[in-house]
């Protein structure tokens, strides 16, 4: 597993886009839904594309790849379906597969690339690589014999030579700080949880804050078990964050908003030609049924994210916060094929407990549907400013409570929160991502014998407010060929400062040092906070 280099609530789309395409492809329907694709008999009036393959393999000039030009075809027919039924080559069937499934089978490392090495970030409490002695600081220079360290190794090669079938070994040589030679490890790689739930922690005394990174089939147990801690920490409010997710499996949203609603009130109910109207609703034993709700949402909140922030805004459960979310409102049901190859094919649309579909029209064509998603970012566009005209051709439905909302385009926030570029110059923009992580990981690995003493964030955080480290990264920048600028460091400054902190912090307490630290310039969520504050306030 691999960070990202800054959190996606952030991102601009062009580094953020090809998760939220990868995660937004991928759903299932409903519990209780039994019937398969695979089962459906067709009998095709004519064998067109078989025929036609089984020509050229005996009559074409040349020797031609039969099996390639039957991917292509499959590939063409769904593109010209809608953007979100896919094919998954076998090779790529196992990794599209393991966000939904929650785990992967490796040696149970976070690890990053430092000046083309592979340094462990963390290893997995209990994992392979904690077991055999790895840890974190450790430098990999040899992998099964090949030499990897020097040679320009990319991540994906790098995840590849580390993860393999659960029960083989991957052998390692790690150089090690304060240890001359290298040290040898052998490592039974094995399953390794993907946990979904990023963290959760009280931001104040009566408020908890739960991110989830994307729906998979832990999601509901991971939140949940963070649910039942953040109660017994004291929590009367709750913001949940779901900025950045592009959904994934359907049931895990299904059932975390029945924490919050009460019995019978609908969810959510899925409906396609081949599938009649199927409904969820609330059994009412939820975990958090009366306390004040938040839910954050952006222009990358898709899928089953939209699932269940449509459920609790359609049943005025709770306040919806931040960007209008991207707009997929279709249900995908997986099928296999023999040679191990898949596909995801669009059976369903969902719709929210008010009757609306949120997905956003598709009969332009992929290249224009997803074009709408970056024009909100354009000079001036949506995600800037409210867009209240985008409203007028919408249709409206009702919450509730009578509310006005929308649908066919996405989630509509109840309070619309821009995008900050407040603090953004163009010195920023040189340094953000490499330069300020790779200076993190470097201040971590000189630093690390101090740095792991400290357990808890806040201790840490005073701890790194005395250590310039502004100063230390702008010597830094400019010994990497970005000269200080004065005005620049006016603007960003502060950012450059906090975001250094929280990812030293990542490096050493993992999200859970990460995220209090990253809030403290999160425009966002710091106006949840004190939304939530005001109604506790009024209360009083």
């Amino acid at each position: 597993m691999k960070y990202n280099n800054s959190p996606k609530s952030i991102f601009l789309p062009l580094i953020i886009a090809g998760s939220i395409s990868l995660g937004m492809i991928i759903g299932l329907l409903l519990p209780g839904k039994n019937d398969s694709i695979l089962k459906t008999n067709i009998t095709p009036r004519y064998n067109k594309i078989p025929n036609i393959l089984n020509i050229i393999r005996t009559h074409y000039v040349d020797s031609v790849n039969i099996s390639s030009l039957e991917e292509s075809a499959i590939v063409s027919v769904l593109k010209n379906l809608d953007p979100h039924s896919v094919y998954i080559p076998a090779k790529d069937l196992k990794r599209a597969n393991e966000p939904l499934e929650g785990n992967f089978e490796g040696i149970g490392i976070t690890f990053n690339l430092l000046t083309d090495t592979i340094l462990v970030i963390s290893t997995i409490p209990g994992g392979p690589s904690e077991k055999a002695g790895l840890m974190a600081g450790d430098k990999i220079i040899y992998v099964n014999d090949s030499l990897v360290a020097g040679i320009g190794i990319t991540d994906d090669a790098a995840m590849s030579m580390l993860r393999g079938p659960r029960g083989t070994i991957v052998k390692v040589k790690v150089l090690r700080k304060n240890h001359r030679n290298l040290l040898s490890f052998e490592i039974v790689r094995d399953k390794i949880p993907l946990h979904t739930v990023d963290v959760a922690y009280m931001v104040n005394n009566h408020t908890g804050y739960i991110k989830i990174s994307n729906f998979a089939i832990t999601t509901f147990d991971e939140f949940t078990n963070a649910l039942k801690s953040l109660k017994e920490q004291g929590m009367k409010n709750l913001i949940i964050d779901l900025r950045g997710n592009p959904g994934g499996v359907m049931d895990p949203a299904v059932r975390i908003a029945n924490h919050f609603l009460e019995k019978g009130q609908l969810i959510v109910y899925t409906q396609g030609r081949a599938f009649p109207r199927n409904e969820a609703k609330a059994s009412g034993n939820g975990l958090f049924p009366d306390g004040e709700l938040v839910v954050l949402i952006d222009e990358y909140t898709a899928s089953a994210s939209e699932i269940l922030a449509g459920a609790i805004q359609d049943n005025d459960r709770g306040t919806i916060i931040g960007r209008r979310s991207f707009g997929k409102g279709l249900v995908q049901e997986p099928v296999m094929f023999p040679d191990g190859s898949g596909m995801r094919l669009t059976v369903a649309r969902y719709y929210t407990p008010s009757g609306r579909s949120i997905q956003k029209p598709y009969n332009m064509g992929n290249e224009k549907y997803y074009e709408e998603f970056f024009q909100r970012f354009e000079r001036g566009g949506e995600s800037f400013k409210e867009d209240t005209t985008l409203l007028k051709n919408l249709p409206r439905f009702s919450t509730r409570n009578g509310r006005t909302i929308y649908g066919e385009g996405g989630i509509m926030p109840d309070i619309f929160i821009p995008v900050d570029t407040s603090g953004i110059s163009e010195y920023f923009i040189k340094v953000r991502n490499q330069l300020i992580y790779r200076y993190a990981l470097n201040y971590t690995d000189d630093n690390r014998e101090t740095l792991t003493k400290f357990s808890n964030v806040r201790e840490l955080e005073k701890y790194l407010d005395k250590q310039n480290l502004l100063e230390k990264f702008v010597k830094f920048a400019s010994d990497n060929g970005v000269k200080r600028d004065p005005e620049g460091l006016r603007i960003s400054g502060k950012i450059i400062e906090i975001q250094l902190k929280a990812y030293i912090a990542r490096n050493i307490l993992d999200n859970k040092g990460f995220y209090p630290i990253w809030e403290k310039f999160d425009t966002t969520l710091k106006y949840a906070i004190n939304y939530l504050s005001e109604k506790e306030n009024q209360k009083n």
